[in-house]
């Protein structure tokens, strides 16, 4: 990801056709380690396409690609409402025994007497 990365910031900078020794030099200057054959890679892989035209392609390709976080949603949907409401409560019994806690620990004096 590193390596992508540089690649983008040599093109930002105005160097459309970045080197193996641009993206190094990139990488150095952060004080990342550089791979030689992810770098080779890279650069095989982009040589002579549209920037813009790999990050839309990439896009489709990404959202075709589930992404999670459903589990919660099914889950809350699928229960009766009961759970949260005691989930609530139990909350709401929890803060109320921690503010008495609190106000046991002052021991009658006060920071502002």
């Amino acid at each position: 990801m590193k390596v992508v990365a540089a690649y983008l910031l040599a093109l930002l900078g105005g160097n459309t056709t970045p080197s193996a020794d641009h993206l190094k030099n990139i990488l150095g200057s952060v004080g990342a380690e550089s791979d030689e054959d992810k770098i080779e890679l890279l650069l095989k892989e982009v040589n002579g396409r549209d920037i813009t035209e790999l990050i839309a392609s990439g896009r489709e390709k990404l959202a075709s690609v589930p992404s999670g976080g459903g589990g919660v949603a099914v889950a809350a949907a699928t229960s009766d409402g009961a759970a949260p409401a005691a989930a609530a409560a139990e909350t709401k019994k929890e803060e109320k025994v921690e503010e008495k806690e609190d106000s046991d620990d002052d021991l009658g004096f006060s920071l502002f007497d």
